[in-house]
């Protein structure tokens, strides 16, 4: 099976989730910058359900490109290892499209996203939760209830911590169908059957058993 590195340009893009990247095929390099000296919960959280397959590279020096030198140095290293792996660079930086270009031309595959959910097997992925989803009965409001209050059940130890971050992960279950709205009152109604509580965007949770 082909190894997709994934290389987050953390300076540039900061992902609300990567929970989407917990695949066996999938190995996650964050490049951090040398200013930056603090990562959310929910992101070191997530990482560690990869376990070996995730890490850190916090870069060294504050030249203008040199978080982009660093993602070159370790592509380079990593298809040395791996010539048959695909390479994900994570950034909104069109200045690693030249590069990308290069790799080409050495039959390195590799290829720049702006968001996690565009990396191929990842949308593979999605396409096919929702062609499953499609096929069933749209959930009725307190079947989605349910559903979410289960998977909260099943990830006691890497429950969403905000606001933000719970709208991403009941958006994930459900395939990104939902709309405002719907996100909304299923948060409404997580929090009025007393499943969270809510302080500022803090969350707390009393899952039933």
């Amino acid at each position: 099976m082909r190894t997709n590195f994934v290389l987050i340009d953390y300076e540039n893009v900061q992902p609300a989730t990567i929970e989407l990247l917990n695949h066996k095929q999938i190995k996650l390099l964050i490049f951090v910058g040398a200013n930056q000296t603090k990562v959310p919960i929910e992101i070191a959280v997530a990482l560690q359900q990869l376990g070996e397959r995730a890490c850190y590279i916090k870069i060294s020096g504050n030249g203008s490109n040199a978080l982009d030198f660093h993602i070159a140095f370790y592509i380079g290293q990593l298809a040395a290892q791996e010539p048959n792996a695909y390479f994900h660079i994570v950034s909104k930086d069109t200045g690693f499209d030249p590069l990308i270009q290069h790799l080409k031309t050495k039959k390195i595959m590799a290829k720049r996203v702006q968001d996690v959910s565009e990396i191929p097997p990842i949308k593979v992925a999605q396409a096919t939760t929702a062609s499953k989803q499609q096929a069933s009965p749209t959930p009725t409001p307190p079947k989605k209830i349910e559903i979410v209050s289960k998977y909260l059940q099943a990830n006691k130890s890497n429950k969403p911590r905000t606001i933000k971050t719970l709208s991403n992960t009941i958006n994930a279950i459900f395939a990104k169908k939902l709309s405002e709205q719907e996100l909304a009152s299923l948060i409404n109604q997580l929090k009025t059957r007393g499943i969270i509580q809510v302080d500022d965007t803090k969350i707390t949770y009393k899952l039933p058993t």
